[in-house]
């Protein structure tokens, strides 16, 4: 029996009981690469001519990637996974059918199941494991909207935005004060999927206006354990933003301006004797006669 036609074993499946059944369960991030496990446990050597092998998902029900005896390398039904689902020949020799799906989205988040089926023994379906992927992607770090300027409203809103994560995520308001937790009734969330399959979350906070209020806004991520926490404080009221206080100088500040004093005078001080000694110099060199300026001596003669 010579099976060409992938659809088929989707027909099988349901009648089929394998020889060994696992159940396993990996997580992916978004836009990275990650490894479904299917390996025989034995772990001999297998006539890849003599193996049907299969990767397939039940919801939708479509066939990922398959590999039939006669074949030089893996074949592709859905084009989604035309280039992002990878089987090894030379590891499913050593009975490792295990599958690489790369470039991991949102929607490749489900039940991914191997089945390995063996020619010589009548088709017998002699290994299934079913994988189950969970799809997981960091939020961006949350932006804290303050409230703007003095306002006669009774309440302050702040507003709380973080982009681009998965799964769906909580959004918690904390008091800073006591780390207590603001009441749910206090704030409204709103969680939407973009044009790239993650979720963008906007939350708005109401809470009756006092001074110094400070509240922090947290991004949960379930699967990857992960708390986003953002803090932020309104701004001081208008009493004492504004406020001037005169204050004496410090005695480091006091020591700074007599140095700087006394610096000046002893400049003042140089310049002026400097300056004594160029006059003096300049009045004795007015009487002295070179050597250029000599006259010759009159010498007496003989004649009259």
């Amino acid at each position: 029996m010579r099976l060409r036609s992938p659809g088929l074993f989707l027909l099988l499946l349901s009648g089929l009981q394998a020889d060994i059944q696992k159940k396993e369960e990996v997580q992916g991030i978004v836009g990275s690469s990650v490894e479904l496990n299917c390996v025989y446990p034995e772990g001999s050597s297998f006539d890849l001519n003599d193996f049907y092998i299969y990767w397939q998902t039940a919801m939708p029900e479509t066939v990922v990637t398959y590999y039939l005896p006669g074949n030089t390398s893996p074949r592709y039904k859905d084009n989604r996974y035309q280039h992002r689902a990878q089987l090894s020949l030379d590891s499913m020799e050593q009975g490792n059918f295990s599958l690489r799906l790369y470039n991991i989205t949102p929607q490749d988040e489900q039940t991914f199941h191997c089945l390995v089926f063996q020619k010589s023994l009548e088709l017998k379906k002699v290994l299934q494991v079913n994988v189950t992927l969970h799809v997981a992607a960091n939020y961006s770090i949350p932006v804290v909207s303050n409230p703007i300027g003095p306002s006669e409203d009774e309440e302050l809103t702040f507003m709380c935005k973080s982009t681009n994560g998965y799964p769906r995520p909580n959004v918690y308001w904390i008091n800073q004060t006591d780390n207590s937790l603001l009441d749910e009734a206090l704030q409204n969330s709103t969680v939407s999927v973009n044009e790239h399959g993650l979720y963008d979350v906007v939350s708005t906070l109401r809470v009756r206006r006092a001074p110094d209020v400070n509240v922090k806004c947290c991004i949960e991520n379930v699967l990857l354990h992960q708390n986003l926490t953002v803090s932020s404080q309104t701004e001081p009221s208008s009493g004492t933003k504004d406020k001037i206080t005169d204050k004496p100088a410090r005695p480091q500040e006091k020591n700074t301006t007599v140095f700087i004093v006394f610096g000046i005078l002893c400049v003042l001080v140089a310049v002026a004797v400097a300056a004594g000694w160029f006059y003096r110099n300049r009045r004795s060199s007015g009487s002295y006669i070179g050597a250029l300026c000599a006259k010759p001596e009159l010498k007496l003669t003989g004649h009259v």
